[in-house]
């Protein structure tokens, strides 16, 4: 078995998540209650009643402490894997897998992040729309059409047949009308609070460039393949400008998980709530097994599957 970790992004989040974790495993307790952040993390994640935990702010340092804590055990019970990755923000989920960043790091970073990200998005008026039905090329050209009305450009291509598009609000607009016109099967819009992963996030990554320059940076234990690239870093690459970029430009989903194929993967686990991700594998290689990982119990079935398979 060839295992590769994928770390859920902004969208899965939900109150309640880690709860089970929290009553389960010290170290999960520990970086939830000793998370640095201004605000409650623990209590944010665990019932926000003061529904914070769909603004991005407060949404990224909560996964990564999720991320960070929840899936603890996997090496201890041999579950080592090859290969980590992660949508958006749970790139950084996944640099701290492979031992670059310290869980503390990870989680001050993605909340400078998100709060770049928020103050970057300030004023504009935006949207961002999965387009299900279309390839590529197809939903490229309709955000050019739209080019007149304002910013609309392809910012996440998470698998065969679902595209986001993203920018200001009436260009996203015109471009899903294109879309439509195309004959896109559905053009869905999504509750986020900017236009993440567009040009328009250019001053979150200048923002995040100063934060990286003041961090230290561990050896990486394992490959971690980068959503700016779908794939490993290249020999000219660096951890720091990766990460600056990945702001602004599209997550490249699709080709991260057929890369993982490629290099041999058979079995990927998705750390985080939800299932976004398991389900971006079925539906790219069908043929990898998929196993989400959310609460203690789904751990524990996975590392049984793990020693059986090693078996």
């Amino acid at each position: 078995m060839k295992l590769a970790v994928l770390y859920a992004g902004q969208g899965s989040q939900h109150p309640g998540m880690g709860a089970e974790f929290y009553e389960a495993f010290p170290r999960f307790r520990e970086i939830y209650d000793a998370a640095p952040v201004d605000f409650d993390l623990k209590t944010t994640c665990l019932s926000d009643p003061e529904g914070l935990l769909d603004r991005t702010e407060y949404t990224q340092p909560c996964m990564v402490a999720f991320a960070a804590g929840g899936p603890a055990p996997l090496p201890e019970a041999g579950g080592v894997p090859a290969y980590a990755a992660g949508l958006s923000l749970g790139e950084y989920s996944a640099l701290h897998c492979a031992g670059v960043f310290d869980a503390g790091t990870a989680v001050s970073l993605v909340a400078f992040r998100g709060r770049a990200m928020a103050e970057a998005s300030r004023g504009i008026e935006s949207a961002m729309v999965a387009v299900l039905g279309l390839d590529e090329e197809s939903v490229a050209q309709c955000c050019r059409e739209a080019s007149s009305f304002g910013v609309a450009e392809v910012c996440n291509l998470n698998c065969p047949g679902q595209i986001v598009i993203g920018g200001t609000l009436r260009a996203v607009t015109e471009a899903a009308g294109h879309c439509r016109a195309r004959g896109a099967k559905r053009c869905l819009p999504l509750k986020v609070s900017g236009p993440f992963h567009t040009s328009l996030l250019a001053p979150a990554g200048l923002a995040l460039e100063k934060k990286l320059a003041e961090v230290s940076l561990g050896e990486m234990a394992f490959p971690v393949l980068f959503n700016r690239l779908g794939d490993v870093m290249g020999p000219g690459d660096t951890v720091q400008q990766l990460l600056v970029e990945q702001v602004s430009h599209p997550v490249q989903m699709e080709d991260t998980i057929r890369r993982l194929a490629e290099y041999g993967v058979d079995t990927v686990v998705e750390v985080g709530p939800g299932k976004v991700l398991t389900g971006f594998v079925r539906k790219t290689c069908p043929e990898l097994n998929c196993c989400p990982v959310e609460t203690p119990a789904q751990l524990e079935a996975f590392l049984k599957m793990w020693k059986g398979e090693e078996r």
